[in-house]
């Protein structure tokens, strides 16, 4: 069987970050971070230090929130569609979820639900663009690539932290 040819080149490079779910592999082309993954990339890319102002914005959404993050990232895959998708997941705010349908009808596609979680599945930066927050129309969890105990542990710490932030308000 033929193997898939992936973009990866000498200015690609990865480093870890150790978080509450577990250790996060983050993949980078020159400064732009391209991929999160939960295991360690099947590529032939060198360890670097990934840039600091960076790794201080995913520790912050660890620890205290952070519902946005500013540094640049840069699609190496997928279609059109897919980019549509998940870039629509910025629209989905910290300790909220949202339907399947939902961003559908937000794409314009409402009838594409299903395609919605195909692409989804397929998202390169999860956390950063937060599939984990799309679930079923149902109220059901739905899927995950991690698998439903991370997706579950990242909406429970989400809404902790929403209800740390509701108590310092009063």
């Amino acid at each position: 069987m033929k193997k898939r040819k992936r973009f990866f080149s000498s200015d690609c490079y990865y480093d870890t970050l150790d978080t509450p779910i577990g250790t996060l592999f983050l993949v980078f082309h020159k400064n732009s971070l391209i991929k999160v993954a939960f295991v360690k990339p099947d590529m032939d890319i060198g360890k670097y230090k990934a840039p600091l102002s960076f790794i201080k914005e995913l520790q912050e959404y660890f620890e205290k929130g952070r519902d946005e993050f500013t540094q640049k990232i840069e699609f190496v895959s997928g279609t059109e569609f897919d980019r549509m998708v998940w870039l629509a997941l910025k629209d989905v705010p910290y300790g909220e979820t949202r339907t399947y349908k939902w961003l559908a009808e937000k794409i314009g596609k409402p009838n594409a639900s299903r395609a919605v979680g195909q692409s989804l599945s397929r998202n390169p930066l999860p956390i950063i663009l937060p599939c984990h927050r799309i679930i079923e129309s149902d109220g059901s969890i739905g899927g995950y690539s991690a698998g439903v105990n991370i997706k579950r542990r990242l909406l429970e710490m989400e809404y902790y932290i929403m209800l740390e932030r509701q108590g310092k308000d009063e």
